[in-house]
């Protein structure tokens, strides 16, 4: 089989491993953790702004930032870009960077801290080709309630929580006490209100 984006550009899945025969996506359970991990944090980062146009417009004019469409990096350090700044990081990635930072945590902080010192690539860049066959069907990944639904839907009656940011899989214990013995709040007083 093939690789395959989900949601947005850049990270590749292999379809056997997120796909059945049929097409539909595989149970949590079936999916290898790294996979995993990586389409659980798809859910978060779909519809994010490019983190680039961020920088430029800061947070007082965010709503200008377009919606990244590419991310790159390692999940919950990825750098999320529009299609007009992926050409930037490649740059600083294959020339300046010379991929030293592949596969670590701090590529996000790295290359925000060269873009933010007013560095891009030069006009003309040539960026990545990206082999679109029909970018229409481009698959999105189910939303955080499909994905919490097909996790638990195999454990009878026992739950499992998604952590969408860092993609982590934990049991819910319903039976711990979740009360904190060392609280300072006291139940019995009037606190003021807005």
């Amino acid at each position: 089989m093939s690789k395959v984006s989900i949601g947005l550009r850049g990270w590749r899945f292999e379809e056997s491993e997120i796909f059945t025969e049929e097409g539909e996506f595989r149970s949590l359970s079936e999916i290898p953790d790294d996979t995993r991990q990586r389409l659980v944090r798809l859910t978060y980062l779909q519809g994010e702004p490019c983190m680039a146009c961020h920088s430029v417009y800061g947070d007082e004019e965010k709503h200008r930032s377009k919606e990244a469409t590419i991310v790159y990096g390692e999940p919950t350090s990825e750098v999320l870009l529009c299609g007009e700044h992926e050409a930037d990081f490649l740059y600083w990635f294959r020339e300046i960077n010379n991929a030293d930072t592949a596969g670590i945590d701090d590529v996000q902080m790295v290359f925000m801290q060269w873009f933010e010192n007013g560095n891009r690539s030069p006009d003309g860049y040539g960026g990545l080709e990206h082999v679109v066959t029909d970018p229409d069907s481009l698959p999105s990944p189910p939303d955080a309630d499909e994905l919490t639904r097909r996790l638990n839907e195999e454990y009878d009656g026992k739950r499992k929580r998604i952590d969408l940011q860092t993609g982590e899989i934990s049991w819910i214990d319903e039976t711990a006490d979740t009360t904190d013995d060392e609280s300072d709040l006291d139940f019995s007083r009037d606190y003021p209100t807005t």
